[in-house]
């Protein structure tokens, strides 16, 4: 589509990188920028730019990070002993923002998939291994996605965390607070059903 002008067009193709961006929310998005926000488009760029350039990823947890060890594990106030696994820096964030959680984080970037080539090397498990194998954690915390592929990883967790007898736990799945049953996938029923826990002594 010819929009008279060829760096309208390369923004809008590079627009359409971001999920859930077609062609038409692209073309929205680089015509708002050019008509009422040029000065956050400058900052917008100045940002993409730093950002690409400089976040790389922490030696210790394998979140994004700029320095070679980020903030989260940096810190002295978080307790040391409990260790949460998630499969990516958007996990981590949804549980800062969603829960008390004090503890440290480690970050697969994905989860055992030999079909895409990911495999326990992918996903930085030597590095966890040697993390476990350090002595400070008592807890590991397994938060990876209730999918086939989450699961998989969640045992091979597992298995990593009782050869160094490590205490491991998983998040609970199931049917979601202010859910009605009814309305609950059966999937999700399911597997709430199965892993239902006594009430009281």
């Amino acid at each position: 589509m010819s929009h008279g002008s060829r760096l309208l067009g390369e923004l809008i193709d590079a627009l359409r990188c971001l999920p859930g961006v077609g062609a038409k929310s692209a073309q929205r998005m680089a015509f708002h920028l050019l008509e009422r926000e040029r000065q956050g488009g400058v900052r917008l760029a100045a940002a993409l730019d730093s950002a690409m350039r400089d976040v790389g990823n922490c030696t210790r947890c394998r979140n994004f990070s700029e320095t070679p060890v980020c903030t989260l594990c940096a810190s002295t106030s978080r307790d040391r002993h409990v260790l949460c696994v998630v499969e990516s820096p958007s996990d981590l964030a949804a549980i800062e923002q969603a829960t008390g959680y004090r503890g440290h984080y480690f970050v697969l970037l994905g989860r055992l998939s030999p079909l895409d080539g990911l495999g326990p090397d992918e996903l930085g498990l030597p590095l966890l291994a040697e993390r476990l194998g350090e002595g400070e954690v008592d807890e590991m915390i397994i938060a990876t996605n209730p999918t086939v592929e989450g699961e998989a990883t969640a045992h091979y967790l597992g298995q990593l965390a009782k050869a160094v007898g490590i205490r491991a736990t998983r998040l609970a799945h199931g049917v979601p607070l202010g859910g009605e049953l009814e309305f609950v996938d059966r999937g999700t029923l399911a597997h709430a059903f199965g892993s239902r826990q006594s009430l009281g002594s």
